[in-house]
């Protein structure tokens, strides 16, 4: 086995259900237990006494009523008033009119339910990914419809404006209440607390690979404590590590209870005989410690990996990439809208920047330039010019210094002496790629989706690398919302492929949601 990057925490945001996922095998970076039947009682605590898990899901539980019961009857008092409006039951029905004082009531208490039963407040979907808000909005749909259909069957008339507010009032609320605890935690985590204590178990190189991705990303919910690896150098730590050794494989159990740990997560199986997996779970005290396995395969997530039980053998099966016309229609939909929807509301912007750029500087408004897109096929990109006239003269001096330092295919120079002042602004917040608005309408580019590279990039490219031509090029991606140009070459195409990989509407809008924070707040890593 292989350990995950830590860049595969942006694609496990689309894992599936975990009514599919109970018993499965998966990467570290969503950390899913394979055996943990009732984990409201796991020992960590962020305080004496306390179950984290628990008491995070009482606040979500007390949060999601107020919202719900705020929801229901402030759309009632806004469509009825403060009269007692009644229900309207058909003649030949067999109920009574009642009040919607009532039938609001009976919505809350429907729609918490509906939340339960979808296990949105499980403790594996809340923190990070997208998991948590799809059932939000899956339980609320599926609800108004079971209403739907009930009022036709038993010929009662709900007034169509109430439930036609309620239902996407709700689900907006909901989902906003729920970020705003999501960032609650995420915040708690960085200071260590709200996180499962981990020990990990395999070979050094995984452990330590393993050890720094989750070291790197805090808010996973993931704090390692220690480690178990072949050799059982006790008093030593991993290279390259703070983790400490806590002994050999064998000596599991002595190490769960010397750290407090209540997570196992084996990191590779090479050095581990074939039953040992099998002996740590049957070790582990039921509902109160987990186990977790990294398979060999990274950066896939989502509906391609399906584990499917063969002679006792939890089998897990990754089926290729499939891109249907009604994925391809829908996204192209969604593309067209946004793009022609922005050209017209950010028109007095575009006319703002290409005044500036034309007053500020020699040379054209717009930088057009050759890229690589879908299938392979070369396309002009549109860009404000945030350069100077002669750019193109000066990149292979420049490109010549930036493989010295260590980036041998894509150049990105972080204080480029060819960026002019306006241009510095420009790129800073990204308002030099708004022209590639055009590029999307005329269909060459999407609106999120790989980086295009230049021509001279992909000559240098591995096989591997060329897949991610399997989708148009984005102007934002998975790569710009995950620390933009002070990513490495190998974190840049692990995410575009990632991307590729794993694509969905959704994780469409969650990277469009997180390029507009970047953009407004761009920190260090945009130049």
């Amino acid at each position: 086995m292989t350990p995950l990057s830590a860049a595969a925490e942006e694609t496990a945001d689309f894992s599936r259900p975990q009514h599919e996922q109970d018993n499965s095998i998966i990467a570290p970076a969503r950390l899913v237990p394979v055996a943990s039947p009732d984990d409201d009682r796991a020992p960590h605590r962020h305080g004496p006494g306390q179950s984290w898990r628990r008491a995070y899901a009482a606040r979500l539980w007390g949060s999601d009523l107020f919202v719900l019961a705020w929801v229901a009857f402030g759309t009632q008092l806004l469509w009825f008033g403060f009269g007692n409006a009644q229900v309207a039951i058909r003649e030949d029905a067999r109920l009574s009119e009642f009040s919607y004082w009532a039938f609001s009531a009976g919505l809350i208490v429907a729609w918490m339910w509906a939340l339960s039963l979808i296990d949105s407040r499980d403790y594996r979907v809340i923190g990070t990914g997208t998991t948590e808000y799809i059932r939000v909005v899956r339980a609320s749909f599926s609800l108004f419809g079971a209403i739907a259909i009930l009022a036709f069957l038993l010929r009662v008339d709900v007034a169509r404006g109430y439930l036609l507010i309620a239902l996407p009032l709700g689900v907006v609320v909901l989902v906003i209440e729920r970020w705003l605890w999501r960032q609650w935690l995420i915040a708690h985590r960085w200071l260590g607390e709200y996180s499962a204590r981990v020990l990990l178990v395999g070979s050094e190189e995984s452990v330590a690979s393993i050890a720094r991705d989750l070291h790197r990303l805090p808010s996973a919910g993931y704090r390692v404590v220690g480690a178990c690896v072949p050799s059982g150098r006790i008093a030593a730590t991993i290279p390259g590590t703070d983790v400490p050794v806590m002994g050999s494989i064998d000596n599991v159990e002595r190490a769960m209870a010397a750290t407090h740990a209540d997570t196992v997560a084996v990191t590779s199986t090479d050095d581990l005989p074939p039953s040992k997996v099998k002996q740590i779970s049957w070790s582990l005290e039921t509902g109160h410690q987990h186990l977790v396995l990294a398979p060999s395969i990274i950066d896939i997530a989502g509906p391609r990996i399906q584990t499917r039980p063969v002679a006792g053998l939890p089998l897990i099966h990754v089926e290729t990439p499939k891109f249907s016309r009604g994925q391809r229609f829908l996204k192209r939909t969604l593309d067209l809208a946004a793009s022609l929807a922005g050209v017209v509301i950010l028109s007095p912007v575009l006319i703002f920047l290409a005044m500036t750029v034309r007053l500020t500087s020699q040379g054209p408004v717009l930088f057009r330039q050759t890229r690589i897109g879908l299938r392979g096929e070369e396309f002009t990109m549109l860009k404000f010019r945030s350069m100077v006239e002669n750019a193109e003269d000066l990149l292979e001096q420049l490109a010549r210094q930036e493989r010295d330092s260590g980036n041998e295919v894509m150049f990105k120079m972080k204080n480029d002496p060819r960026v002019t002042p306006v241009g510095r602004v420009m790129r800073k917040f990204s308002l030099d790629e708004l022209p590639q608005l055009f590029n999307v309408i005329g269909g060459s580019m999407s609106l999120v989706g790989p980086r295009p590279p230049l021509p001279s990039e992909v000559a240098q490219y591995a096989d591997h690398v060329h897949r991610r031509f399997l989708a148009k090029p984005g102007i934002t991606g998975l790569w710009q919302v995950s620390g933009r140009s002070s990513l490495s070459w190998e974190d840049t195409v692990r995410l575009d492929l990632s991307y590729v990989e794993n694509w969905s509407l959704v994780s469409d809008f969650v990277i469009l949601a997180k390029t507009a924070r970047a953009a407004l707040s761009p920190g260090d890593s945009a130049h």
